[in-house]
């Protein structure tokens, strides 16, 4: 018996390094897909907004996509969801192979809608294939794991955001795409042939209404975390980029490997978030922090855009202050998302993981469709610091939500 679970354990194992393997290549087209996006509408003309408007789809679909993608995760299984989100992923490429005529404003936004439920699908298959692998009485390792995966996430999408400069300068817009779309059809063959299992699929038959979270927790978690990211995306989507470039005369190069460093920063952080959040009280084997960690983190980044503002108002080295407080900011945000990242795992469900894990991350990509048309709206007329006390606002109610949450790690 001993052998056979072994066996059976290492098997489950496998299924979900495809599926992280899966989700890495994933990521590194969606970062290269959006630097191209942004770099060759920037070079055709498109102001900032006009360009960040490209994604608006994006953000839109992946709301609706984390809740239906939860239902059909739990009712057909992890492997089938993964499997459609690289396919779709591979069409929205392709759609951007045509010639440069047809590259209008609503096709580009129609591609990125493609791509905007290939990312939601591929993000829940493979956060929820986890709370299928960790025992329920090791939640230490489900944080580290749920860590692990999310923080290389975002440090692959910053690494991608290189690799699309790297391309377009290289082999320009249709060849790029090109390249992208051969190597990813090359991991969706070999994860039609590899993923077998039906791994999240649900012992019971999901209803369409399931798909609504019946759980307190979930349903407050779900909150705190569409204010979270409404107060990143509020400022650092678009308000952040184009007061880089106007203000400190940043070309669009040094403003892209900024905001990509960013990025793969934060994902390091991610990663090592279970060391850092962790106290000497805490580290005993099967501990892991409870909701009441995500209150004290959500009031401590709390602080950094209010900072950040009033040097801005008071004319406090403005570009010292601003890149240094960024870098503070993504290293809090950076710990309040890996928790909030364990949290949802560890309160959903095992039966029908993804309904939860899904809704939640609806909630997610509304915060983030929020912030990115707050950013574009509210700096184009109040400006950066506006957006930065709409920052601090967010994440206080997100803060204050989570004090609603269990005070105990549950089992």
């Amino acid at each position: 018996m001993g052998l056979l679970s072994v066996t059976k354990l290492s098997t489950e194992i496998k299924q979900y390094l495809i599926i992280t393997g899966n989700y890495w290549a994933f990521t590194l087209t969606d970062g290269a897909l959006r630097m191209l996006v942004v770099l060759y509408f920037h070079q055709l003309g498109y102001d900032p907004l006009s360009i960040a408007m490209l994604f608006l789809f994006y953000e839109i679909f992946g709301v609706i996509t984390n809740l239906v993608g939860g239902w059909l995760g739990a009712k057909f299984g992890l492997n089938k969801t993964m499997n459609i989100g690289l396919a779709l992923q591979i069409l929205a490429l392709a759609m951007l192979t045509v010639d440069a005529t047809w590259l209008t404003v609503i096709y580009v936004m129609a591609a990125q809608a493609l791509s905007g439920i290939a990312k939601d699908l591929n993000k829940m298959s493979a956060k929820s294939s986890i709370k299928l692998l960790v025992p329920s009485d090791q939640n230490d390792k489900l944080y580290k794991w749920v860590a692990l995966l999310t923080g290389s996430k975002n440090a692959l999408k910053g690494i991608g955001f290189f690799l699309g400069g790297m391309l377009l300068s290289l082999f320009e817009f249709r060849g790029a795409i090109l390249i992208m779309l051969i190597m990813l059809t090359l991991v969706w063959l070999f994860s039609i042939v590899m993923l077998k299992q039906d791994l999240g699929k649900a012992k019971y038959k999901p209803k369409f209404k399931d798909l609504l979270s019946k759980s307190k927790p979930i349903n407050i978690l779900s909150a705190a975390r569409l204010f979270l990211f409404g107060a990143r995306d509020v400022w650092f989507v678009v308000a952040l980029p184009v007061y880089l470039a106007v203000t400190f005369n940043w070309d669009h190069w040094w403003v892209g490997g900024f905001m990509a460093s960013w990025v793969i920063g934060y994902g390091i952080v991610q990663s090592f978030a279970p060391a850092l959040t962790n106290s000497s009280k805490n580290t005993t084997q099967n501990q892991a922090p409870s909701g009441q960690a995500a209150f004290v983190w959500a009031s401590i980044l709390a602080l950094l855009p209010a900072l950040i503002a009033l040097a801005l108002h008071f004319d406090f080295h403005i570009q010292t202050t601003l890149i240094v407080g960024l870098m503070l900011f993504g290293f809090v945000f950076a710990i309040n998302s890996s928790l909030h990242s364990y949290l949802i795992v560890s309160f959903a469900d095992k039966d029908g993981v993804s309904l939860d894990v899904g809704f939640y991350y609806m909630a997610n990509a509304m915060g983030r469709l929020l912030g990115t048309v707050l950013s574009g709206w509210v700096y184009q007329v109040y400006g950066l610091e506006a957006c930065l006390w709409i920052s601090c606002g967010f994440i206080s109610l997100a803060a204050l939500l989570s004090m609603g949450l269990p005070k105990q790690e549950q089992q």
